[in-house]
């Protein structure tokens, strides 16, 4: 096979992805599973009664996250994520909870093996950064 017969890998997450339809059903697993799944619940419970909201703005902020259009920048600035979260209690077993539950999505909507594996370390990296939690 010559480099020209090589197929280019995509530019960003996004387009390896699939763009925004998948970002979209990746955020919706990602919901449905922590509502549905009992080894979700703490993290559920962070979220409220309803789940509306942190679904449209995952499905905002991932999408620029990836390499996408900025769409939560464009609607709210910066998405200062830590601040952002500081109101809900984030320990390690919403960390673990968050990062399985996002996982468990990408198996789900077959987010490419390679680009899976590389979102998981950074989600977890995130997610860890993320924590608030006195002795979490």
């Amino acid at each position: 096979m010559t480099s020209a017969e090589i197929p280019a890998q995509p530019a960003t997450p996004f387009e390896w992805m699939g763009g925004e339809p998948k970002v979209q059903a990746l955020v919706d697993r990602f919901y449905d599973l922590m509502d549905i799944e009992p080894a979700y619940a703490e993290l559920r419970t962070v979220h409220g009664t309803t789940l509306d909201d942190a679904r449209q703005k995952l499905f905002w902020f991932l999408c620029g996250w990836l390499g996408g259009p900025a769409l939560y920048e464009e609607r709210f600035g910066h998405p200062r994520l830590r601040m952002r979260h500081m109101p809900f209690k984030i320990g390690i077993q919403e960390r673990d909870q968050w990062v399985a539950c996002m996982d468990q999505a990408m198996g789900e909507t077959e987010v490419p093996a390679d680009l899976r594996a590389r979102l998981k370390e950074s989600f977890f990296g995130t997610a860890d950064w993320m924590r608030n939690a006195p002795g979490a």
